[in-house]
């Protein structure tokens, strides 16, 4: 794996770039896909059932709100596209600043992001997991300049298996999220890249995992609902 931290000099990959103050940096389109409530996250559901009625959606929404949220803060993106098919979703996110679209494909996770990457704005996309409620914006920054290292890259999850983040700049996102993401995305050419964005590695996909988020720190919309829940971090 590539640690960003360890590099000298910076790479410049042959895509366009805007200037700032720091030098060239490529803009960033972002793209978070949103299942259908009634089928994400449902290895969360134990958490949820004591609270009855609409706790699990609105536990979802939590987690992909301060997502957004963390993204749309970031300074190395220009936009946020939340690709998705529910109408709840969609109005969750729409007064962060975001673009909505319709998981036109409807076959799955590869193509509803294959679907947002197409409409981004410029070369530089990335795909990025919809329940990193502990990332923060300085995190999400930090890899998307690693990313300058290749043209496709990605972001393990904590446990080595997983992708909580893939990256393309002037070539095609290729996605392969699902059970062995990891290894998909490496086989495929993209670089695996290491840092330290604790944040961005914790996917909060079931009780565990979202109790080691609590740990971090999580976005406002998360916190209330850890605290309905009674849910703390692992002491």
């Amino acid at each position: 794996m590539i640690d960003p931290t360890a590099r000298s000099g910076r790479h410049r990959g042959p895509w366009p770039d805007r200037v700032c103050s720091h030098g060239a940096v490529p803009q960033w389109s972002i793209v978070v896909p949103a299942k259908r409530l009634a089928v994400a996250k449902t290895r969360l559901r134990p958490l949820t059932a004591a609270l009855g009625g609409p706790a699990h959606d609105e536990l979802v929404l939590a987690l992909l709100t301060d997502t957004v949220a963390a993204a749309v803060s970031c300074p190395a993106v220009a936009e946020v596209l939340v690709v998705t098919d529910d109408p709840a979703a969609a109005d969750a996110v729409r007064p962060l600043g975001v673009r909505t679209l319709p998981d036109e494909p409807d076959r799955g996770l590869n193509p509803a992001l294959e679907h947002g990457a197409s409409h981004a704005v410029g070369d530089a996309v990335a795909a990025l997991s919809s329940d990193l409620p502990a990332l923060r914006p300085a995190e999400l920054a930090a890899a998307l300049a690693a990313a300058a290292v290749a043209p496709r890259c990605f972001v393990p999850d904590v446990h080595g298996t997983g992708t909580t983040l893939l990256t393309a700049v002037g070539t095609a996102l290729r996605p392969r999220f699902g059970t062995g993401s990891a290894q998909a995305h490496r086989d495929g050419g993209a670089v695996p890249l290491t840092g330290a964005w604790p944040g961005l590695v914790r996917d909060a996909d079931t009780p565990g995992n979202l109790r080691d988020a609590l740990a971090l720190g999580v976005g406002p919309r998360t916190a209330a609902f850890a605290r309905r829940l009674e849910l703390h971090a692992p002491r």
